[in-house]
């Protein structure tokens, strides 16, 4: 991760201290990896998509300085929440976007694949896979937080470890039952 950690740790204390100018002095520190994490994000939608990745970055960006309870604990916490917030942004889109074409959720059965995660005809599949998250979530929080670094950020084991606090070793033991779970949930998914 390019920016300095200190800088950026620092200026994340003042926003939490409510000094928003912070804002202004954050957002170049961390821009160029919000635009690699988007960028991971973005290569998994359909070429014509219509969220383009400075657009993905600019409201994930507002959502996260926007959050009078955010409670960043340094940079790499502050990238965790950045890859939620971004996941969060393109599954509102898929769901509006989905409605639209479809009128309305179908459930299907999905493959996760890293390629077509967000094809315009896979658009559902979003869904589902938010839906696995969220239960994922619930029964166990850190692998939820791991999937959603590893696959949707494109963030390495190294980044992921330093994300959560633990060793490269323990992300790599984790991610392959991370994993294992995740496609054990999406071959149950019934088609629609």
């Amino acid at each position: 991760m390019a920016a300095s950690g200190g800088d950026v740790t620092l200026l994340l204390a003042q926003l939490r201290e409510g000094k928003q100018e912070a804002a202004d002095q954050l957002f170049p520190l961390v821009y160029e990896e919000l635009r690699r994490m988007a960028g991971a994000y973005m290569r998994r939608e359909r070429p014509s998509h219509t969220l383009q990745a400075t657009a993905l970055i600019n409201e994930a960006y507002v959502r996260l300085v926007g959050n009078d309870h955010a409670n960043w604990e340094n940079r790499a916490h502050f990238f965790a929440i950045a890859a939620h917030t971004m996941r969060q942004v393109l599954v509102s889109y898929a769901v509006r976007r989905h409605a639209d074409k479809r009128g309305g959720a179908d459930h299907r059965q999905v493959d996760l694949d890293v390629e077509l995660l967000v094809a315009e005809d896979r658009l559902g599949d979003v869904i589902v896979i938010d839906e696995v998250l969220q239960r994922l979530e619930r029964i166990d929080p850190r692998q939820m937080q791991l999937i959603e670094l590893r696959f949707f950020a494109g963030m390495s084991v190294e980044e992921t470890a330093e994300a959560m606090s633990v060793s490269p070793t323990t992300i790599k033991r984790e991610w392959r039952l991370a994993k294992a779970w995740l496609n054990r949930e999406l071959a149950t998914v019934k088609p629609g």
